[in-house]
């Protein structure tokens, strides 16, 4: 994962009303949707977290949302580190292994 100033410039909502990503209430569940699909999830998930930002959707999740997660996990010291980690393993574990997908020889 890069710093905040790389992966901001691919983030989808950098073209949003910052109005619409910084809402109260019920609004927040479709403040969640523009983040969908989008490719640095996880790096603004992990700023959110690590900078304690408080307002807001960020990564997909809510400021309330958030909150509960450093309630959960009050030992992270890096979120970055932890999500980048967890990212890492998920993607190694979804990979095909070398001999899946090849046709036996006969």
């Amino acid at each position: 994962m890069g710093d905040g100033e790389s992966w901001g410039a691919r983030a989808i909502c950098r073209t949003a009303d910052p109005e619409e990503l910084f809402v109260e209430g019920a609004a927040q569940t479709r403040a969640k949707a523009v983040c969908t699909g989008c490719p640095v999830l996880t790096e603004c998930l992990a700023y959110a977290l690590d900078h304690r930002i408080e307002n807001g959707v960020w990564g997909g999740m809510t400021s309330r949302e958030r909150r509960g997660l450093l309630r959960r996990r009050p030992t992270v010291t890096s979120w970055r580190r932890l999500l980048e980690a967890a990212r890492t393993d998920y993607v190694q574990r979804s990979r095909p292994r070398g001999d899946e997908g090849v046709a036996a020889a006969g």
